[in-house]
């Protein structure tokens, strides 16, 4: 029985070991180190954000899913992209009911004016 709890623990020995040296050599399995901290690989661009861009975004993984903060800081850019796209849309359409009010003062003054100029 002896012998074999020792074998048993020699096994568990090597396995250790080995596991080590792999782990040292090998890494963890990626492609690149890992990023220093406080450092992201999560990037848009200032402004003019598209879809392929939102695609694009990776955030770092944390113990519990994603780092919060970058997290945060992603939803918070497309926010005031969408509120600046939102403020120009606005801004157009103003323009553009003004310039249709604006049409139709001018067609009606001209209708009047011509009506005056016909009468004399």
């Amino acid at each position: 029985m002896q012998t074999m709890l020792l074998y048993l623990l020699i096994m568990a020995v090597v396995v250790a070991v080995v596991f080590a040296v792999v782990w040292f050599v090998f890494g963890r399995g990626e492609d690149l180190p890992p990023l220093e901290k406080g450092t992201t690989p999560t990037r848009l661009p200032r402004a003019g954000i598209t879809g392929d861009d939102v695609r694009a975004v990776t955030f770092t993984q944390s113990f519990r899913g994603y780092s919060t903060g970058e997290v945060d800081w992603v939803v918070e850019k497309l926010a005031r992209e969408l509120d600046e796209l939102r403020g120009v849309v606005r801004d157009l359409q103003d323009r553009a009911l003004e310039d249709g009010a604006g049409a139709d003062m001018s067609t009606s003054r001209a209708d009047a004016g011509g009506d005056t100029q016909g009468r004399s």
